[in-house]
């Protein structure tokens, strides 16, 4: 549903917050609590299962908005926000936590096999062009020497600003260097419900409540499921699970990030690669399935046919939020001024989920309102 909201109660003054709930510890969650930690908030962080258990479990760390958004429009243009940002993000948290992560901003290559694949491309280079976006047409045979372990296809675009990151280590290392800026990791409580209690937001559990000035509901695929005081209907957020392979590759590696119709493949530099990613609205259900690591396995080797002579390692599965619109929900409730909604990132958690703790770092220690609430305001689904 789509609801008329006005202005001056979606972005009403609320006093600048220091003590802060952020309930889910996946990566927005955990980038949130590490951006207010460092910014000097007080955070609380709460997860049923502990830092990076959800949909970043099963996350291929894909930094990619050419491929997530190929037709441009508002998802694009959050989208690159997000990446613009990676560097200086990714080496501030390297600073503060001294490690080094696996960061690799090398490029993607997509290919096409089929007529209709050549068209789609060359409508993504067409968009990438008005944007003043550097990527590059290989023909087949530039494709062969780029990549010769793929098979022959038609054609491919070389977009060579986007790349990806571990998500689950970025994730562990968000929630550590949280803690070292002061935060509090909860793990193994189910938040149940959201309320105003006198002055302070409450925080009900099964193992009790917290309190403090403001909570930021970052639940992922959760955040419908738990009651918010003032709001009827479940926010509109559907999981869809996404399952991945990691494989040992036998032989020659693949050089970089690979896209094509069936699926994507992400080397590492250990010889491992992680195959993704199915799209499935099969609720609440995190299982591998069969069915998935059929179709992931038939897509890979169609794609390169040595994985087939590859070890299989792992099978993962997450379940990915997502709105009816595929953009995220950012922004205050209506409801509730003091609850900040930070979900249904869907495909995107990993490249969003720097942006999403600056903007809302931004909002909650400097009142600073940024311009990206307008496209994911909650309010544009109704009174939540």
């Amino acid at each position: 549903m789509t609801g008329n909201f006005d202005l001056n109660v979606r972005f009403q003054t609320v006093a600048p917050s220091r003590d802060i709930v952020v309930v889910g510890a996946g990566i927005v969650g955990c980038a949130v609590a590490y951006e207010l930690a460092r910014r000097g908030a007080s955070v609380e962080i709460i997860d049923d299962r502990g830092a990076g258990m959800g949909a970043t479990q099963a996350s291929a760390g894909m930094l990619a908005p050419f491929n997530e958004a190929p037709d441009g429009g508002p998802l694009l243009d959050i989208a690159l926000r997000g990446l613009e940002i990676y560097d200086s993000f990714v080496a501030q948290l390297c600073d503060d936590a001294a490690v080094t992560l696996n960061y690799r901003r090398s490029g993607t290559l997509e290919v096409a096999r089929t007529d209709a694949g050549v068209a789609r491309l060359a409508h993504t280079q067409s968009v990438l062009a008005a944007r003043g976006v550097d990527a590059e047409w290989l023909d087949r045979s530039d494709l062969r020497r780029r990549e010769p372990t793929l098979a022959p296809s038609a054609a491919a675009l070389f977009i060579p600003s986007q790349g990806f990151i571990g998500a689950a280590e970025l994730t562990r290392t968000m929630a550590s260097a949280a803690r070292r800026h002061g935060a509090r990791l909860i793990e193994h409580g189910r938040v149940k419900r959201i309320a105003r209690h006198g002055d302070e937001m409450s925080v009900v559990t099964d193992r009790g409540s917290l309190t403090g000035d403001t909570v930021v509901l970052a639940a992922g695929s959760w955040s419908g499921q738990i009651s918010v005081e003032g709001v009827d209907a479940p926010l509109p957020v559907t999981p869809i699970r996404g399952q991945l392979l990691q494989l040992q590759w036998s032989g020659p590696l693949l050089t970089r990030v690979v896209w094509s119709e069936r699926c994507y493949v992400v080397p590492w530099d250990d010889g491992t690669v992680l195959v993704g990613a199915t799209v499935e609205d099969a609720g609440f259900d995190e299982r591998t399935t069969v069915a998935g690591v059929q179709e992931l396995m038939a897509a890979v080797c169609d794609l390169a046919p040595s994985a087939s002579a590859a070890t299989f390692v792992a099978a993962r599965a997450g379940l990915r939020p997502a709105a009816p619109d595929h953009l995220p929900i950012i922004g205050r409730s209506s409801a509730l001024p003091s609850l900040i909604y930070a979900t249904a990132h869907y495909r995107n958690g990993v490249l969003l989920a720097p942006l999403t703790a600056r903007v809302i770092a931004d909002l909650l220690l400097d009142d600073r309102i940024d311009p990206m609430f307008e496209q994911t305001t909650p309010m544009r689904f109704g009174a939540f």
